[in-house]
């Protein structure tokens, strides 16, 4: 028996580094991006400014007009090799990539998020309190660990589903992917609890304000109708995601070689092994309340004040400083440690923050998201309308499904994604004869379950990074379990269609 275990980790790690990395795999989807460029036309469309009164108040939005679409014509070049100028390129896509949007998303809000929070976590986890206070836990806690799975994986799945969590989850995996470790489960768990879970209420939220009421609006629906049938999606897709985890999670206890993020697990148990040396006393309770007072304050600011990443950011740095001068104090560590440990937990999410940027330039070297500029986006959003025009009504529900499925690899952002394919898809409905509300549906399954493995989703990037989980490996565990939702929302969709959902 150990003979078999001293053998079964090397052959993995073999299969592991044959696998071509997330820096590798996006290089040549930029490559065939740019060859795209040059087969497909790029196009673009009209927008105008519509004005609806909403609940009481009057809301203007911007939308595409869904019969202006034109060729670019001479305007379209194709991507280059180079450009210079600030233009994009082929060997642009890293820096503009990495320099694009805003404080207020990918990519550039999002890798100074990545790196900001993991700068702060670094101080959190050099103290040793979150370690200390894990195996304080655990001593106390002995059965009490079989709960943990399931009820982490509810709260998630509700997060998502109400307040429409994705990057807020990168912050809980810094938490709890050591205490799964500890708890004798491993990385993977820690992501499915957390993430997943949040994508999977994400996708089914019958309320979530960043997808399915932007959708509604954009379609014309009522907003928040159609609940009945999407809080039964929500409790499904839950308990059978919860199932799932709880399974694997009980296989990875009972064998910790079976793991299939054994190098994350070991980084894990090596810090618990060093942390261990440290008693748990007065620094680690005021640490770990600190550290407990600051998530209450996130939480409080997302729900009540719509918090969003720069404020979340700024949030997780206060508390890295309030934890730094506490541990200062105590004794743990120096103030040149503390800027050590920051520098140190940012080094380690350098490589998903790089990712985040890089898979930015791919959306760029196709045009970019704008539907006004000549874009190769543009073009596929335009003939994919158009051809659901000879198919049934259930044909059309899973085309437009499977259509935004495969679109969110380019437009991860789900209110981004809303706005620019919603005008097109919620006339094209009326035509095929299925009901705007499914159009929604389509929508809201296609973004939220595909950002579980797309390596263009920055929030995914940004969990499997604190989580030290390379996305090649990850991309070979879970593409299994994101069939079976993706079958699942299939699904869901012809009983909708079957049921005449409004």
């Amino acid at each position: 028996m150990q003979a078999e275990k001293s053998t079964s980790q090397p052959q993995q790690q073999s299969l592991a580094s044959k696998m071509p990395d997330a820096f590798v795999i996006l290089f040549f989807v930029v490559l065939i991006a740019t060859v795209l460029t040059h087969i497909i036309p790029a196009g673009y469309f009209e927008t105008s400014e519509v004005t609806r009164i909403v609940d009481g108040q009057e809301q203007t939005r911007t939308l595409i007009e869904p019969d202006s679409f034109t060729y670019a014509g001479e305007q379209d070049e194709g991507a280059r090799i180079f450009a210079s100028g600030g233009g994009q390129g082929f060997f642009n896509y890293a820096f503009e990539g990495m320099v694009s949007g805003s404080k207020w998303g990918a990519a550039i809000g999002v890798v100074a998020f990545i790196l900001i929070v993991g700068g702060a976590f670094g101080i959190i986890m050099q103290s040793g309190a979150v370690n200390n206070g894990i195996m304080a836990l655990i001593r106390r806690t002995q059965k009490a660990d079989k709960l943990i799975v399931p009820m982490m994986f509810l709260l998630f799945s509700f997060g998502g589903a109400v307040f429409g969590m994705g990057e807020e989850a990168i912050a809980f995996c810094i938490v709890l992917t050591p205490l799964m470790v500890a708890l004798g489960y491993n990385a993977i768990t820690a992501v499915l609890i957390t993430y997943i879970a949040t994508q999977i209420g994400f996708a089914t939220s019958w309320m979530n304000p960043f997808s399915v009421a932007i959708a509604q609006g954009i379609a014309d629906v009522p907003l928040m109708s159609g609940k009945g049938y999407r809080v039964t999606l929500w409790a499904i897709f839950t308990l059978v995601g919860m199932a799932f985890t709880m399974r694997y999670a009980a296989r990875v206890k009972a064998n910790p070689d079976s793991s299939a993020s054994l190098d994350a697990d070991l980084h894990f148990r090596h810090q618990q092994q060093q942390a261990l040396s440290n008693n748990f006393g007065p620094v680690d309770i005021a640490i770990l309340l600190t550290l407990l007072a600051g998530i209450v304050w996130v939480i409080w600011g997302v729900t009540l004040y719509q918090y969003y990443i720069p404020e979340i950011a700024s949030q997780f740095f206060a508390m890295g400083i309030v934890v730094a001068i506490i541990a200062i104090a105590g004794g743990r560590m120096t103030m040149n440690g503390a800027s050590e440990a920051f520098q140190k937990g940012a080094k380690e999410l350098l490589p998903a923050a790089l990712i985040v940027g890089m898979a930015k330039g791919i959306v760029l070297i196709l045009g970019g998201d704008d539907a006004t500029s000549p874009s190769v986006l543009n073009t596929l959003l335009h003939h994919a309308g158009s051809s659901m025009a000879s198919v049934s009504e259930t044909g059309s529900a899973l085309f437009m499904f499977g259509f935004q499925s495969v679109f969110n690899f380019f437009i991860a952002s789900g209110s981004g994604q809303a706005a620019l394919t919603m005008p097109l898809m919620a006339p094209l409905s009326d035509l095929v004869g299925v009901s705007r509300q499914i159009a929604v549906l389509a929508f809201q399954l296609g973004d939220g379950l595909t950002n579980t493995i797309i390596p263009t989703s920055a929030s995914l990037i940004g969990c499997l990074g604190v989580a030290r989980i390379d996305w090649s490996v990850w991309a070979k565990f879970a593409w299994k379990p994101v069939l079976g939702l993706m079958l699942m929302s299939a699904a869901a969709m012809v009983v909708a269609v079957a049921i005449g959902y409004q």
